[in-house]
């Protein structure tokens, strides 16, 4: 890569590893829901090792080499919350580990805990003294850092971390419903989002399914609460799903790739609640979004290899 392209290279490049992970986790809960042989999610946890590697080797010579542009990263009020994308993507790993290798899942995952909680405190303390926000700045992307921290008890309940777990859990759902009510405000009241910024709509769906799996994962069983967390990302699903040939329409960009986790977890959520009930609308559900979350990650996957080759991407932007 050259180095005027590594000067460019976005931070948002590691939402590609939230989706990535996120697909693995699903096959690995296939696995153990539906008994499917897991040699599918090994293989992509692996893939999802090695891109991340590649991300952090190359976001590290830009660190080293252009941190001007690092800095106005940090200071963009849209850029600045993809940097957690990173701490996210050492929990999600270290979630996809857990069950083949639990002690190096540990080290991911408290890697991740403490890098997540200094990136949270520091998005909220440029949010806090601002001086150039505005509304338009605001969309789903903004829930990447501090609704993040919803993730921790997925691990953390299993590695024995419940006390962590719960202050991290009380952080992501009570910054989810301030931030869902200001985004929709914003999304009703205010001139519709840029078109590269729409995708970041079905990042709606990931807090309160990923919520959904902390909150079983702490309390160890469905109750009323965990019902309304799964129904209302179940309907933010089917809301933006049926909108499909809108988002189809639209020019390809690395914010495409905010289609894939929310989805990944929505599918988790789904066969974990299959798990819950036995019912079985939700065993053709969990398939149907097995088999949906699959090809999506393959398209983007190959859309964004496209994009790289015909150098759309890791430009200087307009």
């Amino acid at each position: 890569m050259s180095t005027s392209r590594i000067e460019n290279f976005p931070v948002s490049f590691f939402s590609m590893i939230m989706g990535m992970a996120g697909l693995a986790i699903a096959w690995e809960k296939a696995h153990q829901i539906l008994e499917i042989n897991p040699l599918l999610s090994h293989a992509l946890l692996l893939a999802t090792g090695a891109v991340f590697v590649v991300l952090i080797f190359i976001y590290s010579i830009k660190i080293l080499r252009y941190r001007q542009s690092v800095s106005a990263e940090l200071h963009n009020p849209i850029k600045l919350n993809f940097f957690p994308a990173v701490s996210i993507s050492l929990l999600l790993i270290s979630i996809a580990l857990l069950p083949i290798a639990p002690r190096m899942a540990e080290v991911l995952w408290g890697t991740g805990v403490g890098l997540h909680f200094l990136l949270t405190l520091y998005v909220m303390r440029v949010w806090i003294h601002h001086e150039h926000f505005e509304i338009h700045h605001i969309n789903p992307a903004w829930f990447i850092p501090v609704v993040g921290n919803v993730l921790v008890p997925i691990a953390g309940t299993h590695l024995g971390y419940y006390e962590i777990s719960w202050f991290f859990f009380s952080i992501g759902i009570v910054f989810w419903i301030v931030l869902f009510t200001i985004i929709f405000y914003r999304v009703l009241f205010h001139p519709p989002m840029p078109a590269k910024l729409l995708p970041t709509l079905f990042i709606l769906i990931a807090p309160p399914a990923v919520g959904f799996l902390s909150y079983i994962a702490l309390t160890g069983e469905q109750d009323a609460f965990g019902r309304v967390l799964y129904y209302a990302a179940l309907f933010l699903t089917i809301l933006l799903v049926t909108q499909a040939g809108f988002f189809a329409r639209l020019k390809f960009s690395l914010s495409w790739w905010a289609y894939s986790f929310p989805l990944a977890a929505m599918t988790i959520a789904t066969l974990k609640m299959f798990e819950l009930t036995g019912k079985q609308g939700f065993y053709y559900m969990g398939w149907g979004f097995l088999g949906l979350i699959s090809l999506v990650v393959l398209f983007l996957l190959l859309k964004t290899f496209s994009a790289i080759g015909r150098h759309n991407i890791c430009t200087p932007e307009a």
